[in-house]
């Protein structure tokens, strides 16, 4: 048995479309990353995404725990030219895409970015060869909004419309455990 505690990074205040680009995450709310240390498992194993609001974030709730290189395919998903736009900019410019892609998760992918089912695969990926190494451990993972939304569908075995009706806060955590054969949910969107 395996329990991944997923780790919503600090909040941008960004107004726009953030994936790959490297904005900073605000940490200022002590008390709150304080409760979050806490909260997590003292023993567990800590990675991160490479973007600095997770790397940040991670280094943050620490503490004594081990630290295992931050990995680049725990990104955020990639919103290619929607990067760094609003919406409603978004929208207004190709209404049936925007809505292709937000209502019906899958194969539509934003120009130059890619689909929730390459997200999927590329985080899936990830979380395997961690689980696969790090068997019976508890993982602190300090990643983003779509990486935790692709575990909750994966481990609640629902669509990605149901996966995207999860609130997923800054500075949250989604308890999930890998049973070797299966998978169960603990708490989704846990803000200690």
């Amino acid at each position: 048995m395996t329990r991944l505690h997923l780790v919503r990074h600090g909040p941008t205040h960004a107004k726009t479309m953030v994936g790959w680009s490297d904005l900073p995450a605000d940490l200022s709310d002590h008390a709150a990353i304080g409760r979050l240390q806490s909260y997590l498992p003292a023993n567990g194993l800590l990675i991160s995404s490479d973007l600095c609001r997770a790397v940040d974030t991670a280094s943050a709730v620490q503490g004594t725990r081990h630290r295992l290189p931050h990995h680049p395919d725990l990104r955020e998903i990639n919103f290619g030219s929607w990067e760094l736009r609003g919406f409603e900019e978004i929208e207004a410019e190709d209404p049936e895409l925007t809505f292709a892609y937000w209502d019906n998760p899958g194969e539509v992918r934003p120009p130059n970015g890619e689909s929730w089912n390459e997200v999927r695969a590329r985080v899936n990926a990830v979380i395997d060869r961690l689980i696969g190494d790090h068997t019976g451990q508890d993982l602190i993972i300090v990643a983003h909004f779509g990486v935790i939304l692709t575990q909750v569908q994966r481990a609640m075995d629902v669509d990605a419309q149901e996966a995207f009706g999860h609130r997923i806060d800054n500075l949250s955590v989604t308890e999930i455990t890998h049973h070797g054969d299966g998978w169960s949910v603990g708490r989704i969107n846990h803000c200690p």
